[in-house]
């Protein structure tokens, strides 16, 4: 028991400096964009209605984690902490971050997360401060044993395991795919496991789908056969269904492509 409690803070109290991070300067069609890319990523669905903070996870015995107000994070926090927390995982304090899917925002582009920083700072600020994390004793026994990897070993673990490249024709539905939907399927997309006990499957069940078929599965959350989806219903109508037809499109046929050259 000393040794989980003793293992457990150590993962909990880590420090981490983090890397510089280059930011380009955003075209003004990202800018004008990035309100919507923080609703399509997730920003929204997971901080509330302005960011300003959100019960993220409630789990007896595991945690109890609030997104936090990011108005008041970023009133205090430079560019370069937001940029880490975003891409590395790395709270403003140095701490990891273990809900925030920094690994997954680790493929966006610099201009993207520089553009989304600005679409951040323009949102009045106000609200309270969340809760402070608190971990139960399954939540220590996880971290303990790694079960419960921080966003810095994430990032790392994303990093090293890219999906495929499959041609420039693709490459746009590639970006989206692996900074939307990496997450929950898996840094190349072979399946994952997004909350204890969830499965996602490998992204090749996606060239069974037909553009109208998939467009509703992106927005409705309604796969062919009308079955009753849980965690992918609720990201498809808070967040995916903020996505462009072309996006979708996109996404589309680099998901088909793939499937077809895995048989």
């Amino acid at each position: 028991a000393a040794w989980i409690w003793s293992a457990s803070a150590l993962a909990l109290r880590a420090s981490y400096e983090g890397r510089p991070e280059k930011l380009a300067a955003p075209t003004p069609a990202q800018l004008a964009d990035a309100p919507r890319q923080l609703q399509v990523l997730g920003c929204v669905s997971c901080h509330g209605e302005g960011l300003r903070g959100d019960l993220l996870f409630d789990e007896p015995g595991v945690a109890t984690i609030h997104a936090p107000n990011l108005t008041l994070v970023a009133a205090k926090a430079s560019d370069q902490q937001l940029a880490r927390g975003l891409r590395q995982g790395i709270g403003v304090d140095g701490r990891p971050l273990f809900a925030m899917p920094s690994a997954q925002y680790a493929r966006l582009t610099d201009a993207e997360v520089a553009a989304l920083i600005g679409a951040i700072r323009k949102l009045p600020g106000g609200g309270e401060q969340v809760p402070p994390v608190t971990v139960g004793v399954k939540g220590r026994v996880g971290l303990a044993l790694g079960k419960f990897r921080s966003q810095p070993e994430e990032v790392e673990r994303y990093r090293n395991n890219m999906p495929a490249e499959l041609g420039p024709q693709f490459a746009r539905g590639r970006h989206l795919a692996m900074t939307n939907c990496a997450e929950c399927h898996g840094p190349a997309f072979g399946g994952g496991e997004p909350k204890p006990g969830t499965k996602a499957p490998d992204l090749v069940v996606a060239g069974a789908y037909d553009l109208p078929e998939f467009r509703r599965l992106m927005r409705t959350g309604v796969p062919t056969g009308n079955r009753k989806l849980g965690l992918m219903a609720d990201v498809a109508r808070n967040d995916f269904s903020h996505f462009t037809d072309e996006e979708i499109a996109a996404i589309h046929a680099y998901l088909v492509e793939r499937a077809n050259r895995a048989r």
